[in-house]
């Protein structure tokens, strides 16, 4: 296991900022974020108790979160069970992130570290089209939907396609609506495959530029509401010091659906998804 650094929480730097985003959230509904990073060098700056008290401070009801070593992310979790929804990722350095496809001892390590915690899913993977019959690839997603366990992909269309090709019962989470997030595409992907979900992180200039709610992200948001879910993504450390900025922009926009609607993507679909219970 990784140690965590002993550096204290940063109060002023990130708890205090968190608590004025959350009274201007007022409020607004909670939310589930299922797209969060607590990397080692996460941890170096922001000690667990700081992330968890930077979460609630937010009104995140519970939050899906990965790292890298795989094992950081349980930290987290031991100190918050219920908060914290371990996402069991398989980079241990940076530039796993390039070659994990073709490690081929990697589904052997991932069978034996999902029998060994309380993983409630796995990614995020990193993979495109010309690596989308990866064996390894291919292993693992047959290891999680095993288990019941939701995939989440960093990909384009064409590793969608083969993946649900192989491997049909698979439940996949595509992180930031796909490498295209075209909401006529994304209209289509989601009729073709009732085990795929789409997490909206990091597209939010995208669904609602400058502030307003784009016209056809609206439409597919209401045709398809029970299928789309928020995430901050905390791919750098410095995004966990604004958390609540983007927390604020998410919300700005989800207030701008129906109240059934906005509290579906909100929270619900994510809590469904996870079989977690979420009082707000």
């Amino acid at each position: 296991m990784v140690a965590i650094s002993p550096t204290r929480p940063r109060w002023p730097a990130l708890i205090v900022a968190s608590w004025l985003s959350a009274a201007s959230a007022g409020a607004a509904p909670p939310l589930f974020d299922v797209h969060l990073h607590y990397n080692a060098e996460d941890a170096v700056q922001y000690a667990p108790e700081t992330i968890i008290a930077q979460l609630r401070a937010n009104r995140v009801l519970a939050a899906v979160v990965t790292s890298r070593p795989p094992e950081q992310v349980l930290h987290l979790h031991a100190r918050a069970q219920g908060l914290i929804l371990p996402m069991l990722g398989v980079y241990r350095t940076p530039a796993d992130k390039a070659t994990w496809m073709d490690d081929g001892g990697l589904p052997e390590r991932v069978e034996q570290t999902l029998a060994d915690a309380p993983w409630r899913a796995v990614g995020e993977l990193h993979l495109f089209a010309e690596d989308r019959r990866s064996p390894v690839f291919l292993r693992i997603v047959e290891l999680a939907t095993a288990r019941g366990l939701p995939l989440q992909l960093h990909c384009d269309p064409a590793v969608i396609d083969t993946l649900f090709e192989q491997v049909p019962e698979a439940t996949v989470i595509w992180a930031h609506a796909g490498a295209y997030p075209y909401p006529p595409l994304l209209r289509d992907y989601l009729q073709r495959y009732p085990g795929l979900y789409i997490d909206l992180s990091v597209r939010d200039q995208r669904i609602a530029p400058d502030g307003q709610l784009d016209p056809e992200w609206e439409l597919l948001l209401l045709e398809h509401s029970q299928r789309f879910m928020v995430g901050v993504d905390t791919y750098r450390t410095e995004r966990w010091q604004g958390f609540g900025e983007v927390v604020g922009q998410i919300r700005h926009w989800l207030d701008q659906l129906p109240d059934e609607v906005s509290g579906a993507i909100a929270y619900r679909n994510a809590a469904r998804l996870f079989g977690q219970r979420v009082d707000n």
